[in-house]
């Protein structure tokens, strides 16, 4: 337990060689917070608690009652976690990586967290209790402990019954979240999410002091008055072979000690390899450390041990250990098949790019690392400068380069030798004219959120390559600034950002910026969500102070469930009345499709292998009704990214105008706010739409004529990026006079960058919103995405509706419901086959008796 500091001077000054131990355990204080461990999970705030010995230091959080570590390790009720561990890393590596770790599970309300004596003054510990009579009568307490020398923690808890009836007790620990975890010897183990990290855990029971040996099963049955008390190891290394060594090491005493020295021919030490401990049931990692050693404490007997690195051989040796002996082999690694890449701009710039490299022909996919890495993702590199190296395994490849939906693609075929390197180099032309306009997307996020674990510079690399130029910082319930980061990365002049949120919950989820952080608070000073969305959004727009530039959008909404079916019980009710004016925007477009020409509210799926069809929403139809019935309802288009490859940045977006065209010079307050909130911009998947009127009016203006309107319409796209119809909705309708294709207009449509430039004339008798649609009808953005979930959206964009008044009288919603009633929500599939006019759902073929061919639904036909 730390001294007072009069008591630590005093014996300071009575003995300068005194020798004062390195165990400690303190409560974070003002001032104190440099104290917290830090690393890509670091969650500590003030009030938390922290633990340090002379190798580690660990925090476990305060009894408070909104304590957790971020939105989403566990939902609900119980989701708070005081009195766990929360950060865990080796001193001087400040490399955290854990999430959560709760003894038995632990979740919910506890009765104490607080800083306990130590009879060892080499040990410094932490308790959390939680109080029989709070507890339903069993008494459970989760001391941390940790001692000078060790690489780890101790982790005791003791359960009691002090009720008068039996009782059982959940014994089974619980940690989160990792890329990689398993179990090896009995021992749990976990990799940090990017190998390249070097950071790992693992953790085991063991017996301590006089403690029972014999850890209990998962579950415990006690008698009244019955305790139990038992211990476990977590400690943490550089790898996840490194920690599993130290916790086998604690368990069975001296081991003997396994040194590989992992180099290339010319003896220099290959840091990304890795060292592999391989069995019938595992891969376990070791990372060479910057000598290019891996060190472990390894079981006597004889081991494989693979050694590995991206682009070379692997080396697979045997080697025995003797107990109580060290045994030291080498790797001397082949040289690395590499692929240098050398991309500019047309100034010479090194510029943020992607890189695919896709197989050919016989050679098999590459596999670069996990989804939620930018440097390294399946077959992409995603990367903050044009030059960098990527190491591949020799073979064919067809290289593809992009930089976003403005610049050209550079493609290039090469074949690699085995440790041969070919540069890819060229540059990346800004086709697009986007004078005036700036790319935006307004809802992405990291592994701050918590419910996903891509790194935060992954995620920042991940929009500077797909050239998203303003993306306001949205993590899930915590007020976060990603600004320091792009600074760090040297992104300041590819993005811009403005501090915000995302506050989620059960229903309704809102985006909320500019908002201020508050640090070393809880969720750095955000709000509590509220099942009812109005009153988040009221919330929001209040939180520190109300301001004109405050945006918030609800995401990914449930239009059936927010404006005609609240209770979600089937039947329409208006649902929540009036949220449409508490928001600036609601989200049209985050990845689920192209739906604003779709014929109806719903779709019908069923999935590959399901026995039930899937009743699926069309957002953007539901939409489109709300506009005419009166809901000024401004449409968003975002990724809603949670990793990099797959869910990544990229695919819908939107274009806002703004006064600068440098990403440093944006300004959010003074400048596209206003053009935000007055609906001045347009989506998009990949074209450029600039639609104005004859007299200058844009996307959300309203406009007044006495009966046409001249619309003029220019699309410009990419070299891999092309648009075949031109369609224009009036009152969300698709005007079959307006419809214009290659196909049935060719003489209007054009190839190259600008693919059409023309004024449409829209005739009106009475009051219309209108709409322009570009699209690609059977096209895709595979080149620009490869492999990725986003290369199956169609180009595509749309702007937000022109209003325009033609009797003089403002302009006047028509009412028109589009052919079908505007949903309620929770529709089943029979009830919506109705309304499509289909036949009622066949019923699914029973499994037959004894493998015997099922029998036919009653009715159905062959093939239905």
């Amino acid at each position: 337990m730390r001294t007072s500091g009069t008591l630590s001077t005093l014996l300071a000054c009575l003995s300068l060689t005194a020798s004062v131990p390195a165990a400690d355990s303190f409560e974070i204080g003002e001032g104190q917070e440099g104290e917290l461990p830090q690393g890509k999970e670091a969650d500590g705030i003030r009030g938390d608690f922290v633990l340090k010995n002379d190798k580690i230091v660990a925090l476990v959080s305060q009894n408070a009652p909104l304590r957790r570590a971020n939105m989403s390790t566990f939902y609900g009720a119980d989701g708070v976690t005081p009195g766990c561990l929360y950060d865990l890393t080796l001193v001087g590596a400040q490399n955290d990586q854990l999430i959560y770790f709760g003894p038995t599970g632990q979740k919910g309300q506890v009765s104490w967290v607080r800083v306990v004596a130590e009879d060892d003054a080499n040990s410094a510990g932490v308790e959390t209790v939680i109080t029989a009579a709070k507890n339903g009568g069993l008494y459970e307490r989760h001391e941390y402990r940790v001692r000078d020398g060790e690489h780890g923690l101790w982790i005791i808890t003791t359960l009691r019954n002090e009720g008068k009836e039996k009782t059982k007790a959940k014994t089974k620990d619980a940690w989160t979240r990792f890329n990689e975890s398993g179990q090896k010897d009995g021992i749990q183990w976990a990799d940090a999410v990017d190998p390249r990290d070097k950071a790992g855990y693992a953790y085991a029971n063991l017996p301590l002091e006089d403690w029972k040996k014999e850890p209990p099963a998962e579950e415990v049955e006690l008698v009244p008055g019955e305790q139990v008390t038992w211990a476990r190891f977590l400690a943490v290394g550089t790898s996840p072979a490194e920690a599993w060594s130290r916790v086998r090491e604690k368990r069975e005493g001296k081991e003997g000690m396994l040194t590989v020295k992992v180099a290339d021919k010319a003896g220099q030490p290959v840091l990304s390899a890795s060292v592999s401990l391989v069995d019938d049931k595992n891969v376990l990692k070791g990372y060479p450390d910057e000598k290019g050693e891996v060190k472990l404490a390894l079981p006597a007997g004889r081991h494989t041990v693979v050694v590995e690195d991206m682009g070379r051989p692997a080396v697979t040796q045997e080697v025995s250990i003797a107990s109580g002996k060290t045994a030291s082999i080498g790797a001397a690694l082949e040289s690395a098949t590499k692929l240098k890449f050398t991309i500019t701009d047309e100034r010479g710039r090194s510029i943020p790019c992607k890189a695919q490299i896709l197989a050919q022909g016989e050679t098999q996919p590459v596999d670069l690392g996990p989804t939620m890495r930018a440097h390294g993702c399946r077959d992409q590199w995603h990367s903050e400068r044009g030059d960098f190296t990527v190491q591949v395994p020799a073979g064919n490849y067809r290289v593809v380069v992009t930089r976003g939906i403005e610049h050209s693609h550079l493609a290039q075929d090469v074949t690699l030798a085995p440790g041969q390197e070919i540069e890819v180099k060229g540059t990346l032309k800004r086709l697009v004219d986007s004078t005036g306009w700036v790319s935006a997307d307004f809802h992405n996020h990291s592994t701050q959120s918590g419910d996903n674990i891509c790194g935060t510079p992954d995620r920042l690399i991940n929009i500077a390559a797909e050239h998203i130029e303003f993306a306001p910082t949205t993590e899930h319930n915590r007020i976060y600034d990603w600004r320091p980061l792009i600074e760090k990365l040297g992104l300041q002049n590819d993005i811009q950002t403005v501090v915000g949120m995302e506050l989620t919950g059960s229903a309704a989820h809102l985006n909320c910026f500019p908002l201020t952080v508050e640090p070393f608070l809880q969720d750095n000073g955000a709000p509590v969500y509220n099942l009812d969305a109005r009153i988040t959004a009221l919330t929001l727009r209040g939180w520190q102070g109300e301001r004109v530039d405050r945006w918030v959008q609800v995401n990914h909404p449930d239009n059936a469930f927010l404006f005609n079916d609240r209770n979600l019980d089937s039947k329409p009710d208006g649902g929540l009345v009036g949220i449409e004016a508490m928001v600036d925007g609601m989200e049209t477009e985050n990845f689920i499709g192209d739906g604003i020409l779709a014929d109806s509210p719903w779709t019908l799926n069923r999935p590959k292998g399901a026995l039930a069809t899937k009743v699926s929403y069309v957002r953007q139809f539901i939409w489109l009704q709300l506009l005419n019935a009166g809901f000024r309802v401004k449409p968003v288009a975002v990724a809603d990214a949670h990793t990099v490859f797959g869910n990544g940045v990229g695919g819908w977006r939107m274009y806002l105008p703004s006064k600068t065209d440098e990403p440093a010079k944006i300004d959010w307050t003074g400048d596209l706010a206003a053009q935000a909130k007055a609906g001045h911009y347009f989506l998009t998947t990949g074209p450029f739409l600039n639609v104005t009127t004859a007299d200058g009016k844009v996307p959300g203006d309203d406009v007044r004529v006495n009966g046409v309107v001249q619309l003029k319409v220019k699309v410009q796209c990419t070299d891999w990026v092309n648009i075949d119809r031109i369609q224009v909705l009036v009152n969300s309708r698709k005007e079959p006079t307006l419809n214009f294709t290659r196909k049935s207009h060719p003489e209007i449509f054009k190839d190259g960058v600008v693919q059409f430039d023309q004024t449409i004339t829209v005739p009106l008798q009475k009051d219309a919103h209108l709409i322009v649609v570009a699209v690609e009808e059977e096209g895709d953005l595979k080149t620009g995405y490869g492999s990725s979930d986003q290369a199956r959206l169609r180009p595509m964009a749309y702007h937000t509706p022109i209003y325009v008044d033609v009797d003089g009288n403002g302009f006047q919603a028509n009412g028109d419901t589009l052919g079908y009633d505007i949903p309620v929500a929770r529709m089943t599939v029979d009830t919506v086959r109705e309304k499509l006019g289909l036949p009622p759902e066949p019923k699914p073929e029973a499994p037959a008796p004894n493998g015997a061919p099922a029998a036919a639904a009653p009715g159905a036909k062959k093939g239905s």
